[in-house]
């Protein structure tokens, strides 16, 4: 079973993919004042990816019918935290298990496939992505489409998994991404959104770290998070 922590992250995920799905029913249902006719939909499918369980739930239209263990990314190489979309999908040799799901994440090469390691199953094992046992990439890859929505939480700090990290250049992640978009926000940064700390994340951390006060220097750390507004809480 999801834990607590992670059950309410999911729960507030698909109250907010409702009601944009809500929206989205309205508009296509009526056009001109006029009701459409539609076909029968097809089967709406979510992967939730719990990765300090190594669980991974396949639910269809809000319930779950698949659950699988998984092995996540090992330390220095997180899974990618948030909310992501299948956008490839290959038959890719024996090292990936046969069969490949790739993620549509801004900082990397990640995705969801087999693998020749089956011990590693069940561990912090991977460079990042997911990997399952081959007989189930396999039948997870037969079910879902292009475009299924993956969800993958990690600790209950949403982008920021179990905690804060210090994040030194070159970092990159979910985290990164968060303090990008904060910088955007508060007029700082100007750059792209990528969730990788590039120079003009730098250059922006300085700007910012010199008008509040704080010790310029390259790193991100706790009195960084707590100035840019972030604060760990349960």
């Amino acid at each position: 079973m999801l834990s607590k922590k992670a059950l309410w992250v999911f729960l507030s995920i698909l109250v907010l993919m409702s009601i944009v799905q809500i929206i989205l029913d309205s508009a296509s249902e009526t056009e001109g004042g006029n009701t459409l006719v539609t076909a029968d939909k097809k089967p709406e499918y979510v992967i939730f990816i719990e990765v300090e369980d190594k669980t991974l739930y396949l639910l269809e239209n809000g319930v779950c019918i698949k659950k699988y263990t998984v092995a996540t990314g090992k330390p220095g190489y997180p899974s990618p935290i948030g909310y992501w979309k299948i956008i490839t999908k290959d038959t890719w040799g024996e090292g990936f298990g046969g069969r490949w799901m790739g993620l549509n994440v801004s900082w990397g090469k990640y995705g969801i496939h087999g693998t020749t390691i089956p011990g590693s199953i069940g561990y912090a094992a991977s460079h990042g992505c997911i990997r399952m046992y081959n007989k189930d990439v396999r039948e997870l890859y037969n079910i879902v489409p292009h475009g299924t929505p993956v969800v993958i939480v990690n600790g209950p700090f949403g982008p920021f998994g179990t905690g804060f990290r210090p994040i030194e250049p070159g970092d990159r992640g979910a985290d990164v991404m968060a303090i990008q978009k904060r910088l955007k926000e508060l007029g700082y940064f100007n750059g792209w959104v990528s969730g990788i700390y590039n120079d003009d994340l730098k250059y922006a951390l300085h700007r910012f770290q010199k008008s509040k006060g704080l010790p310029v220097n390259d790193t991100i750390d706790r009195k960084c998070w707590h100035k840019m507004g972030f604060l760990e809480f349960e």
